[in-house]
């Protein structure tokens, strides 16, 4: 075996009962997709109580986006470098300690008692997630081989789509509820049980690093958090004006130094943050790609329902989160039949056919605002929704499996911070641009929605373009 273990994790300390191998394997590996749906949850389920955070803390409306950019940018930012010290340090022991910091914030964040302070330590949370989930792939490869681990890899495509969206339904209920009067609070409380339970059957969990030992990237580190923050951060700022896309754009400069320098460190010996094999022909590249793209589009559904529910018709958040709710159960189901039954049979076809269901159910919802009465609730949107959810699901699980199948150990690392980074990339910029549209747009509540979801079919066009390079991937190598 290339990888390093410790096979005396998860024997249980002495008196204790043990329970068999299999069902180790099986607490280690519910661990692993519970921080997957932890994290995901958090990063999405602010989204629905943004406004009344608002309400509650005060400050500018700008500050909303915040309250989840904040997160996602600090996730992006710090995913490759967890990626790392989970190679250097073992994947288990970074992955309990992000738990813990994780567990802590989320606390810190239920009792802040200001606008800015709750953004400060969202960026806290941020990081702390990204010391945990770049983990879960090598922990997953240490436990399972051969077509159980093409299994257990291909749980976490689900698990990753439908907590995404369950987190705004989440939020409207907890938000409403007002539970002992914690209101938006709850939000973050909400994290500490399945923390703890996580960070339980953790023990169960094998160590686990790469098989040589590498080392950080100072320059790659620098260059990867400073592009990225140049295009996320402008954007969502909610300023306009060509200052700000001017910045974005000297971001993605910075990122395609980064790119350079990793190629050309790989070439002279030296330790990149990302693994040289990754960058080589198209296939990765093209996943990279596609997932940005893809998460942009969920997050840009998503905040446009919230903003235009929640501000433009002035309906609660358990409006929204109730709203939403359709597009959830399509994602759970798209997600059973393509990794159960589908995918199996008609290989990376579903991928394309989600593509296409999810464009339907875009368009059956800008159709639903453009035939609602000003001011009026969409009443066909729900519907829409459900069928927008539906290709959602159904793109995930072979989008993931598809993805890492060429993935080899000491790669690992690399390819889940990266996969990572671009996804919450990508969703960080669906919540700015597409929430920046809505909330920029001069018109009526209903126009300024049908903008801003038109904003994201023209995104989702770019998604099927790059889905199809990744999935020609054999024929390019």
């Amino acid at each position: 075996m290339s990888r390093v273990t410790n096979h005396t994790a998860g024997r249980g300390r002495p008196g204790t009962a043990v329970p068999p191998a299999s069902d180790r394997r099986g607490l280690a590996l519910a661990a692993v997709l519970a921080a997957e749906a932890m994290n995901l949850l958090d990063a999405t389920i602010v989204q629905v109580a943004g406004p009344v955070i608002h309400t509650d803390l005060g400050g500018a409306r700008a500050t909303i986006p915040w309250f989840s950019a904040a997160y996602t940018l600090a996730f992006a930012l710090g995913l490759l470098t967890g990626a790392r010290l989970g190679d250097m340090a073992g994947r288990r022991r970074v992955f309990r300690v992000g738990v813990v910091v994780f567990a802590a914030t989320s606390l810190a964040c239920a009792l802040a008692p200001g606008a800015g302070t709750l953004i400060a330590l969202r960026a806290v949370q941020g990081a702390a997630a990204a010391a945990i989930i770049p983990q879960t792939f090598g922990l997953i490869r240490a436990m399972y081989e051969g077509g159980e681990l093409t299994r257990a890899l291909g749980m976490i495509g689900p698990v990753m789509g439908l907590s995404a969206v369950l987190g705004p339904v989440l939020g409207g209920v907890l938000t409403h509820a007002d539970v002992f009067g914690s209101s938006w609070r709850a939000v973050f409380l909400v994290n500490l049980p399945p923390a703890a339970a996580v960070l339980a059957a953790s023990m169960f969990l094998t160590e686990d690093r790469a098989p040589i030992r590498p080392r950080i990237d100072p320059a790659g580190t620098v260059l990867a958090m400073l592009g990225t923050a140049l295009i996320v951060c402008p954007l969502a700022s909610g300023n306009s004006g060509p200052a700000r896309w001017a910045v974005a754009a000297a971001g993605a400069v910075v990122l395609g130094v980064f790119v350079v320098h990793q190629r050309r460190a790989g070439r002279r010996g030296h330790a990149p943050l990302i693994e040289p094999a990754l960058l080589r022909g198209r296939a990765f590249p093209a996943a990279l790609v596609t997932s940005a793209l893809f998460f942009a589009v969920m997050n840009a559904v998503m905040i446009t329902v919230v903003l235009h529910l929640e501000l433009g018709l002035h309906d609660g958040p358990l409006t929204a989160g109730l709203t939403l709710l359709p597009w959830s159960v399509g994602l759970a189901a798209g997600s059973w039949a393509a990794g159960a039954h589908l995918v199996t049979r008609y290989g990376t076809r579903i991928l394309h056919a989600g593509l296409v269901v999810l464009a339907v159910g875009l368009a059956a919802a800008v159709l639903a605002y453009r035939a609602a009465d000003p001011g009026a609730y969409p009443a066909v949107l729900p519907a829409a929704l459900a069928v927008a959810g539906l290709g959602t699901g159904l793109f995930t699980p072979p989008f993931f499996s598809s993805a890492l199948s060429g993935v080899g150990p000491q790669e690992t690392g690399s390819a889940a911070g990266l996969l990572n980074a671009v996804q919450q990339l990508g969703g960080t910029l669906g919540v700015a641009v597409v929430g920046g549209i809505y909330l920029g747009a001069a018109d009526d509540a209903r126009t300024a929605a049908q903008h801003a979801l038109g904003a994201t079919s023209v995104v989702l066009a770019a998604t099927a373009v790059a889905a199809t390079v990744m999935t020609t991937r054999r024929a390019t190598h």
